[in-house]
């Protein structure tokens, strides 16, 4: 048996430069990440985020608009479409779409209501509705759209 000397250094361990779990912690690992960690993960997120907008924004309108043709072509449709096979006729342009919610004086056999709740756009306002309509026969039914005005951009039950 050999015995330690005085001199004798103690024998010190290698470590692999891959074997971080096997590393002492006093002052060579750090919890967290570096600032320019930080700084490239923030850069990548702005990166993707400035690529991916563009393509979303005009995606709202378009689903507003696509809303309201839902509403004008079928879902409120079918509620005067109900309403006239109950009662022989259209609601009037002055009982409007209320008729289909609540029953009024000229509504002989009223089944109703034919629809949930008061048929609002996508933009906040009350559809238009007249009956009997200009452009169609039975009843005329839009959505004045985005700015509210009646132009191009209206959502209409009728072809121009």
């Amino acid at each position: 048996m050999m015995n330690k000397t005085k001199n004798q250094k103690p024998k010190t361990k290698n470590y692999r430069l891959n074997d971080a779990a096997s590393l002492p912690t006093a002052g060579i690992l750090k919890d967290g990440f570096t600032l320019i960690e930080l700084m490239l993960v923030v850069i990548i997120i702005g990166a993707l985020v400035a690529m991916v907008m563009p393509r979303l924004t005009g995606r709202s309108e378009q689903a507003r608009a696509g809303a309201a043709k839902a509403d004008v072509q079928a879902n409120i449709a079918t509620g005067l479409k109900l309403y006239e096979l109950d009662n022989g006729n259209f609601p009037t342009t002055e009982e409007g779409l209320n008729a289909l919610l609540s029953k009024t004086a000229s509504a002989k056999n009223w089944n109703g209501p034919y629809l949930e709740k008061k048929p609002i756009d996508p933009w906040g306002r009350e559809y238009k509705y007249k009956s009997p309509g200009d452009h169609r026969g039975d009843y005329d039914l839009y959505s004045l759209g985005k700015d509210g005005v009646e132009n191009d951009d209206d959502v209409r039950n009728w072809e121009d």
